[in-house]
């Protein structure tokens, strides 16, 4: 196995932050310095994170979390994802769509936009598991919003490249507070963003009422009623987060934890409780059977994610079957020697109907996964004037068809594509982790996790490791009887040999390889001894440190 990582492993005995920003990391490493708790911590650098990561994430947008609870010891999941307009409805929305010439919703517009459930969903968590007060947490944030910050170099060309996309062409204030001129900023250049502090500050004072009741939500809802937006008060002060309870399987003794729909976090569990079967170790890594195995799992799982997953309140999801021994042995018999061109979802099981990654491990014990997001790069591209965030646009996830268990009804939540991750063995937390970046997130998971488990690399060689993604499946959003009928393609990073592309294309796998497009990846195991392990992989500016 010839590959090198980018780095060791960061080992510290106290606590532990790895985000994909460092000085976000060390905001919230100075939080755990002052006996702040790892939520207390998370909140924090996700709140830098707003910041200096704009295009990614921002209280405009959604998070989940898992938490480890040392005292309870018991994992918590939290979905603080927002819902959709209550007053518009499949009809209307429909008829929105057809006089804009599509049945897909625009990527741009405020008919994209779910209500923000980020600020909620810190105050839940803090609530329960904070130990510094709330506004000691945004304080970092604040500061450089008010003073500014260096801007780092992979932050700069995704920021460049999305402002140069936005620029003009929406309403409200980004060109004003992220493209001034049509630009964004360079590597190296110090940004500021008052109206964000401004925002951060009314926060601090008084939390959700603030953002859900008084002026963040004035501002926003007088916005959409002069641009022919639809959230309203009602949406915002009916807004909740929703504990849940984090699902697993057991993957060769570890058990893996994701959170349930409405994410895709089980395409994750569905994979591994396909391919434990099989003895990817003795395949090796980038061994061609086992690319292969995993590349078919993936396109199967897939099909499912396209017609399973939804929101459970308006749609039974079978997850209990989904994730049952009976039916993913059912679904591995489908994979054959060569590539499947035709890949279908299983049997109806369903009735009976752009990113963040950060992770957190305190002195205590207790750990959080968490993640954050606004969906495309900045969003919809939407910024209230005053407030200085992009608002999401996770309502482009919905399906218009009216069969479809996805299909768009207000009060909804859409399908995400947002997952932490969390690992026990024999009833100990033994890792957390996430691998940020749409589609690829569940394809990563696997990946990371086959790496540690199966191939014995160190945390930080699992994220370092070149990765395959496989694109084409079926999405979501598209119609209830659409399914895949060319076999996708297989995207290898940089490192696969070329004897790898060719053994897969005699496969019948349609293989490019591409520089981009393989997630994110920060990681913190706990070892026995209870000593952190921190990851951060290079293909981010980021950072793991403890102390």
């Amino acid at each position: 196995m010839n590959i090198r990582s980018s780095r060791s492993a960061v080992i510290a005995g106290n606590g532990m932050v790895a985000t994909s920003q460092p000085v976000a990391t060390d905001v919230g490493l100075g939080v755990l310095k002052k006996g702040g708790s790892a939520v207390d911590a998370a909140i924090a650098a996700n709140a830098a994170l707003g910041l200096m990561e704009p295009h990614m994430c921002g209280i405009g947008g959604d998070l989940f979390a898992i938490v480890w609870d040392e005292k309870e010891k018991q994992l918590h999941g939290l979905n603080a994802s927002g819902r959709s307009p209550k007053s518009l409805g499949h009809g209307e929305l429909s008829g929105r769509l057809r006089k804009l010439g599509t049945r897909l919703i625009p990527h741009n517009s405020l008919l994209s936009v779910s209500v923000p459930g980020a600020v909620h969903g810190w105050t839940t968590l803090h609530d329960r598991f904070g130990r510094l007060p709330f506004a000691e947490l945004l304080a970092p944030a604040i500061h450089y919003a008010e003073t500014g910050f260096p801007v780092s170099p992979i932050i700069a060309a995704q920021w460049q490249w999305a402002a140069a996309e936005i620029s003009g062409t929406v309403p409200g204030a980004f060109d004003t507070v992220y493209a001034p001129g049509g630009q964004g900023p360079a590597v190296g250049d110090i940004f500021t963003n008052r109206d964000l502090a401004r925002s951060y500050r009314l926060i601090a004072d008084s939390g959700n009422k603030a953002f859900y009741q008084d002026e963040l939500a004035e501002r926003l809802v007088a916005f959409m009623k002069e641009n022919g937006g639809y959230i309203d008060h009602a949406d915002l002060q009916s807004h909740r987060s929703d504990w849940v309870a984090p699902l697993a399987v057991n993957y060769r003794g570890f058990d893996v934890f994701e959170l349930p729909p409405s994410g895709q976090g089980i395409a994750a569990l569905q994979m591994l409780q396909m391919l434990e079967g099989d003895d990817l170790a003795a395949m090796g890594f980038m061994n061609v059977d086992c690319l292969h195995l995993m590349l078919e799992a993936k396109k199967l799982v897939f099909e499912d994610r396209a017609k399973y997953y939804a929101d459970p309140e308006f749609s039974k999801v079978r997850t209990d079957r989904l994730l049952s021994a009976e039916y993913s042995r059912k679904r591995r018999s489908l994979i054959k020697d060569s590539a499947a061109l035709r890949v279908r979802a299983g049997e109806r099981i369903l009735r009976d109907g752009d990113t963040i990654y950060l992770t957190a491990a305190d002195s205590a014990g207790n750990m959080v996964s968490f993640i954050q997001s606004i969906y495309h790069y900045f969003g919809s591209g939407i910024v209230v004037p005053g407030t200085g965030f992009a608002l999401q646009n996770r309502g482009l996830l919905f399906s218009m068809d009216p069969s479809h268990a996805n299909v768009y009804a207000p009060g909804k939540r859409p399908f995400h594509t947002i997952i932490p991750a969390f690992v026990m063995k024999d009833a100990k937390p033994f890792m957390s982790f996430g691998v940020m970046g749409g589609d690829m997130q569940p394809q990563g998971h696997v990946q990371v996790l086959a790496n540690i488990i199966d191939f014995g690399m160190d945390i930080q060689l699992a994220g370092d490791a070149p990765r395959w993604r496989h694109d084409g499946s079926t999405m979501p959003i598209a119609d209830a009887d659409e399914y895949l009928t060319d076999g996708g393609v297989v995207m290898l990073e940089r490192g696969f040999p070329d004897q790898v592309v060719k053994e897969l294309a005699k496969r019948g796998h349609h293989v490019q390889r591409a520089e981009d497009g393989f997630g994110g990846y920060q990681a913190i195991m706990r070892a026995g001894n209870g000593v952190y392990h921190g990851a951060s992989e290079s293909r981010k500016d980021g950072q793991a440190a403890g102390y």
